[in-house]
């Protein structure tokens, strides 16, 4: 199989799938014969795609959920994790190749033992088996080596457990996820391995539930909502245990599967909660932690053995440190959480739905877009996700903030309308409306800040 230069820009040339397929695609039941494609930039971008999938399934999750008289989402938390996804996106923006199927490609072309047919459907079985036993030692690596956990912790930081959970991804794991994919590059062509990457990543988004109990026989052989809760669990039973992705066969087999409990309830979460909604620290603070122990540590060893051996490792522990050292449940369970008004709720809601279409049409149109627009994209998404953060973490500077990104950001998309507009491909009816809430955005906090600074004074 001929893998050239323009390889290197996967789903470059190729179509959206529509909702059904994107639909399938979460639940891993797409047939080879549609499923099968000659060469990298053929393949679609199923993530891209499945973000109304993603949607409908959250919304119909929070109607179950009222339906049962169980609150599955708490706004702070779950914009936390929609909006550590979307950071965990934006890297697309900083190259048109992808670094992960740049180095697949090189080790293929270089490496490779066996030049397989791509339309196989016996090496489409194979490679869906070996892209979920790689996936298992990804993740199995990411919690027992320190250093590979500092980036997956930003996914095991949220203290619900739902379907904005399974969204709430690493921006920095990219390269450390590809080492262990790389075996594959020996004999599997680059196409198919995307393809099933992305479906063994989608499997796993309607897995965070708690609305979906268990699934009788299929618990033997899948990876369920009920395996996976304990995976997301600081109960000292859960610690790295049921790393699975689409089947929990290989935990049985390697001795990490252990099965949910019924008469414990699990606490979500770090063992050691990270109390923050503030996006850029949900993806970093981890490594801030480990760069800074490796630095307090004595000992080059020691220091050595920070980086390499499992976060709770310490001098004269073992690799992964002790059980006995998990700190104990609370009953009732506690979490990080700041009282937020209603009217608060209703305006982080609006906000963030209004990064959606402008998000949705970026990542399209990547490819495409000038340099001085990345840029402009980039830095209102960080900030506009930061600026909630402040508001959930009810930083003192919040609303001033907050105020004066509405401020900036009502200006600048009527100054640059006619740019945006056109790179974005987005209707003019939008800019209007996201100018309209912006602008009025701007009168709510000066009401709310002349409101507090008048109670100050009296």
């Amino acid at each position: 199989m001929n893998v050239n230069n323009t390889l290197l820009d996967p789903h470059s040339n190729t179509y959206r799938p529509g909702f059904a397929e994107s639909f399938r695609s979460l639940f891993y039941v797409l047939l080879p014969s549609e499923s099968s494609f000659s060469d990298v930039s053929k393949v679609p971008n199923y993530i891209d795609a499945a973000l109304h999938p993603f949607i409908a399934l959250i919304l119909l999750e929070l109607v179950v959920g009222l339906w049962k008289g169980k609150r599955v989402m708490r706004i702070n938390d779950g914009i936390s994790s929609l909006s550590a996804g979307t950071l965990s996106q934006l890297i697309k923006l900083v190259s048109a190749k992808s670094i992960e199927v740049s180095m697949y490609v090189f080790v293929y072309d270089k490496y490779s033992i066996a030049d397989l047919p791509w339309d196989c459907a016996w090496l489409w079985i194979v490679t869906f088996l070996g892209v979920d036993l790689c996936y298992y030692w990804f993740h199995r690596g990411s919690h027992e080596i320190n250093i590979f956990w500092a980036s997956h912790q930003t996914h095991h930081s949220s203290e619900d457990y739902n379907l904005t959970t399974a969204l709430r991804q690493s921006a920095i794991a990219g390269p450390i996820v590809m080492l262990f994919y790389l075996p594959l590059a020996l004999f599997v062509p680059p196409p198919v391995y995307l393809v099933h990457k992305q479906f063994n990543l989608l499997f796993q988004f309607w897995i965070h539930t708690e609305i979906i109990d268990n699934l009788g026989p299929l618990e033997y052989i899948l990876n369920t909502p009920s395996h996976h809760r304990v995976h997301h669990g600081r109960n000292a039973y859960c610690i790295d245990k049921n790393y699975a992705g689409t089947l929990i066969i290989w935990d049985r087999m390697f001795g990490t599967f252990v099965k949910e409990k019924s008469d414990e309830e699990i606490a979500y979460g770090h063992v050691h909660p990270i109390n923050t909604f503030d996006p850029i620290f949900v993806q970093t603070g981890n490594l801030r932690q480990l760069v800074t122990r490796c630095w307090q540590t004595k000992g080059l060893w020691n220091k050595l053995c920070v980086v390499v051996k499992g976060p709770g490792w310490d001098v004269g522990k073992p690799w992964c440190g002790n059980l006995q050292d998990i700190p104990a449940i609370e009953n009732p369970i506690k979490r990080y959480n700041h009282y937020l008004p209603y009217w608060l709720s209703t305006y982080a809601v609006v906000h963030y739905i209004t990064l959606v279409p402008m998000y949705e049409s970026m990542m399209k149109a990547r490819l495409m877009l000038p340099g001085y627009i990345i840029i402009i994209d980039v830095a209102y998404f960080l900030f506009s996700l930061s600026c909630l953060g402040f508001l959930f973490d009810n930083k003192a500077y919040a609303r001033h903030i907050e105020f004066l990104r509405c401020v900036g950001c009502a200006l600048l998309l009527h100054m640059f309308r006619d740019n945006l507009q056109l790179s974005h491909h987005l209707p003019s009816t939008l800019f209007t409306a996201l100018i309209a809430i912006y602008a009025g955005s701007v009168v709510i906090w000066v009401v709310v800040l002349m409101s507090g600074s008048k109670k100050k004074v009296n």
